[in-house]
């Protein structure tokens, strides 16, 4: 027996009543007709009995129900559709939204670059007129004191299997094979070479109190750079064909003995002022004072602020923006007093709190520890450059153009970053476009399917 759709149901009892027939009567013929089939057909002992609310008193599908479950269904299959072409559609812009932020973001970036580039220029003209202008006295006294300068590197290179001696030989020698070692790119130099003072007496001195091992240590710029230097296998034995080690090696000049690397990043700079117009970026410290008020007789300064720096590390030798005077220099010497004779420094011991020297060879380390007799030093600072002709303003210029070198450095690095967050964002957005075109071509074979037409037939078999 079969039941038709719910259209065709609904139309049965109006062609009947039109005929003139009785509906209770022609029911009642069909039932004495199934009897007689009964009769003939074996009843089954598994016969299932299914209550359906669908169904109607008479055995048909009620069609008010089935047309409303098919609604139903087809209206949250709908819901379902819209509500993921949503999420895909959010998700789409989202990821538009990041592209054209990283966009912004590198048009800013290369703008100010460009600009940077533009006053590096600039400032590179003005010191090339400043050099070509440049009396003979100070290409003499620049000679005298390269000849300074050499004699030191002498000394250096004579302790030939030292780290600073092979340092200095690779940095020399051979730069254009090690300028992309991670060991050797971020070492800035030696401490003996870092810095110049005025005086050969105040050199000795100097050099003196910090000892040869510090004077030969080697510098770098961050951890990383530190940990290039030497390696270590699993068992914590040094590597020797890596780092320092192994570039020593390479060379002939074996690395065995051990030495010191002071890395900037991990120092703590000097958090106080500079002194007001200062060229060379001195610190602002406080002098020793008497209960009175007055500076103890022969005080003739701080041993930080009397290293004469090359311009292009007074700013910015660090990533922080920090440079040598208030890292390197401010811990190597921290607040040591500079006194004109033994008797002056004795005499001031009660105000001092970081060491002290005296011009004729006292050395006072710190509170009780006093350095007797002499030494010869053999390493020690280069003198000072002569640059008594040059402008006043040359060494703000020369500062000036170290400072908007290490902004340009910074921005170049946040370009790559933004350029590497760019390329990244266009990733995911063409994923996500990809995810979206396949739920659209899913979704439009789902809604193109055949679907039952609203006046058609359904059989559905009844047991």
């Amino acid at each position: 027996m079969s039941f038709y759709g719910c259209c065709g149901a609904a139309l049965a009892t109006p062609c009947l009543s039109q005929l003139g027939i009785s509906g209770d009567s022609t029911i009642a013929g069909d039932q004495r007709r199934m009897s007689k089939d009964n009769d003939k057909l074996p009843i089954s002992p598994k016969a299932l009995v299914v209550h359906d609310p669908s169904l109607n008193q008479g055995g048909q599908i009620n069609s008010c129900v089935f047309a409303g479950n098919r609604d139903t269904m087809q209206n949250g299959a709908a819901e379902a559709v819209v509500c993921n072409s949503k999420k895909l559609e959010d998700a789409m812009q989202e990821s538009g939204l990041k592209i054209k932020h990283h966009e912004d973001n590198i048009k800013f970036l290369k703008a100010q670059k460009n600009r940077l580039d533009d006053s590096i220029l600039d400032i590179r003209v003005a010191l090339g007129k400043i050099h070509s202008a440049s009396g003979t006295d100070s290409e003499n006294k620049e000679s005298s004191n390269g000849r300074n300068e050499e004699e030191i590197i002498e000394q250096i290179l004579r302790h030939d299997k030292s780290a600073a001696g092979i340092c200095f030989q690779l940095k020399t020698n051979h730069e254009t094979q090690i300028s992309h070692l991670p060991s050797m790119k971020d070492v800035m130099g030696i401490v003996a070479l870092l810095g110049k003072v005025d005086d050969d007496n105040l050199s000795r001195l100097l050099s003196d109190y910090l000892g040869l091992e510090t004077m030969l240590a080697v510098v770098c710029k961050t951890h990383d750079g530190l940990k290039a230097l030497e390696t270590y296998d699993k068992e914590g034995f040094i590597n020797k064909s890596s780092g320092l080690h192994g570039l020593g090696a390479s060379i002939g000049r074996a690395l065995d003995d051990r030495f010191l690397v002071i890395c900037l990043g991990n120092l703590r700079p000097y958090a106080g002022e500079f002194i007001a117009d200062d060229p060379q970026r001195r610190l602002d410290l406080m002098k020793p004072r008497w209960d009175n008020g007055e500076t103890p007789p022969g005080f003739l300064g701080f041993a930080v602020n009397m290293i004469n720096i090359d311009p292009a590390n007074l700013y910015c030798a660090t990533s922080s923006g920090h440079g040598l005077r208030e890292t390197l220099f401010y811990k190597l010497f921290s607040r040591l007093q500079v006194y004109k004779t033994r008797a002056d420094m004795l005499q001031a011991l009660r105000v001092i709190t970081d060491g002290a020297i005296s011009l004729d060879g006292g050395i006072i380390k710190n509170d009780g520890v006093f350095a007797l007799g002499k030494r010869e030093v053999e390493i020690k600072f280069p003198k000072s450059s002569g640059r008594s002709n040059l402008p006043k303003n040359y060494f703000d210029i020369e500062s000036r153009m170290k400072e908007l070198k290490w902004k340009r450095a910074r921005f170049v690095e946040d370009l790559q970053r933004e350029q590497t967050l760019l390329d990244h964002a266009k990733f995911n957005f063409e994923i996500k476009k990809q995810e979206f075109v396949k739920f659209l071509a899913h979704s439009s074979s789902y809604v193109t399917a055949p679907q039952f037409p609203s006046g058609g037939e359904r059989s559905t078999p009844i047991s």
